[in-house]
């Protein structure tokens, strides 16, 4: 039984994370760059911060399926 609830937390946490990491992503996609928008913000200044989300989002999905490692990132600013 006890592993049991092993697994279950784990995959609990894995949920958490990838939640999390969804939130982040969708974030630097759709809510940051209108948010940029409706306040001014530079292209510059909107992409780098894009970026900065992105990573965050993978390290946090990264985490939670306990790899290790983050996703590449390939990310173009035009």
């Amino acid at each position: 039984m006890a592993a049991h609830s092993a697994i279950v937390t784990a995959a609990q946490t894995n949920q958490g994370a990838l939640l999390l990491g969804t939130g982040l992503a969708f974030a630097s996609l759709i809510l940051l760059p209108a948010v940029a928008t409706q306040l001014g913000m530079g292209a510059a200044l909107t992409g780098a911060m894009r970026i900065a989300l992105m990573r965050a989002s993978s390290r946090v999905v990264s985490a939670g399926s306990g790899n290790g490692e983050t996703a590449p990132a390939a990310l173009s600013c035009h």
